[in-house]
């Protein structure tokens, strides 16, 4: 009798991962419930749900729920010490250095992909795959010998942009059970198998708090500027602004005016009108190729430089040091240093990076 492959399954309690489970396990699969356990209950998080938060030991309730009903084994694992290091900490740096940063895509780069299975196989996990319930494909081009992160089918759950730095190791060992599924084929078929979750309000952050408390600054006063230095406002720090921002200015002006730029040497915040946010032409560095080994010649993509934004057309051409210089075809507004920009190919996702 041929051997099962074992699965480990991210479980978070919702509605997306319990699937993910079920589907493997009705495909024949070996499938093995985890959780990471990363909440340390240092911060006064509450209100929405969120995956830092709380709310954490309610989840895992959830999870073991889901695990039993589905008859699969069920392991939490203590990712606390290492999110601090890898999420929160680089939070509050990109921030505190004039950047906006990614915590989720740096979670599950290092974290919910890395230190969770790793962990899970350090506990005496053995395991074929690693399975989640986001909403992508992988698969593998045998010509160029290389596996590809592909867009899930429902085009407003498509979760490549929060997983775009996975290497070609782990894009190796993962499934994606739910690429191919709609959010109401996947709530159906959580209906028809029973699975509690099905309504349960989804994460839509990673913090359940004001991610200011995150920054540990005390008020700070500095001022807002115009381009020709002109002083329009004060503020409490520059950190509780990012590019492109409109409200909570608390400027009067003749019109609508948005962060442009933050300067963290002298804690002021420029500020202008709308067409000042709007640029062609960026740099990107620290790039992660997944379609490609690397970039050495211009090449025409779509790319989004946030999660929520459709593609934009543009082209990419190698840069110094490694960096790849983005130049859309139409100007783009708040082009935001350390948001990510992740690149496409039609439905496959070339690389991507951090906004320098």
């Amino acid at each position: 009798m041929k051997e099962k492959k074992k699965v480990l399954v991210g479980l978070s309690g919702g509605v997306d991962s319990s699937v993910a489970a079920y589907l493997l396990k009705k495909e024949g699969y070996d499938v093995v419930g985890v959780t990471m356990a990363i909440w340390d209950g240092k911060y006064s998080a509450s209100g929405k749900h969120a995956c830092y938060g709380p709310d954490e030991d309610e989840e895992i309730r959830e999870a073991r729920e889901i695990a039993e009903m589905l008859e699969i084994p069920y392991h939490v694992f203590d990712c606390a010490a290492e999110y601090k290091e890898s999420v929160l900490n680089y939070f509050k740096a990109e921030y505190l250095s004039g950047r906006t940063p990614n915590p989720c895509v740096k979670c599950n780069q290092l974290i919910k992909f890395g230190m969770l299975p790793l962990l899970a196989e350090k506990g005496g996990l053995s395991y074929d795959y690693f399975a989640t319930g986001h909403y992508a494909k992988v698969s593998y081009d045998a010509t160029n010998k290389r596996y590809l992160l592909k867009k899930g089918l429902d085009p407003k759950k498509d979760q490549t942009y929060f997983i775009h730095r996975l290497s070609q190791e782990q894009l190796s060992k993962i499934l994606l059970p739910l690429g191919g599924l709609s959010k109401p084929e996947v709530r159906e078929i959580a209906r028809e198998a029973g699975i509690p979750s099905v309504e349960k309000e989804e994460s839509q952050d990673f913090y359940g708090g004001d991610y200011k408390e995150l920054l540990e600054m005390p008020p700070t006063p500095g001022n807002i500027v115009m381009a020709d230095g002109k002083v329009v406002g004060t503020h409490n720090g520059f950190w509780n602004f990012t590019i492109g921002q409109r409200k909570g200015l608390g400027v009067a002006y003749s019109e609508p005016l948005y962060v442009v730029k933050l300067n963290p040497d002298t804690n002021e915040v420029l500020v202008g009108t709308r067409q000042e946010t709007f640029e062609s032409t960026f740099v990107v560095k620290d790039m992660n190729w997944i379609s490609v080994e690397k970039l050495t010649a211009p090449m025409e993509v779509g790319c989004k430089i946030r999660s929520a934004q459709k593609e934009r057309e543009a082209t990419i051409e190698p840069g110094e040091e490694d960096t790849v210089r983005v130049t859309f075809y139409h100007p783009n507004d708040a082009i935001t240093p350390g948001q990510s920009a992740v690149f496409y190919d039609g439905e496959v996702v070339v690389g991507g990076g951090t906004i320098v």
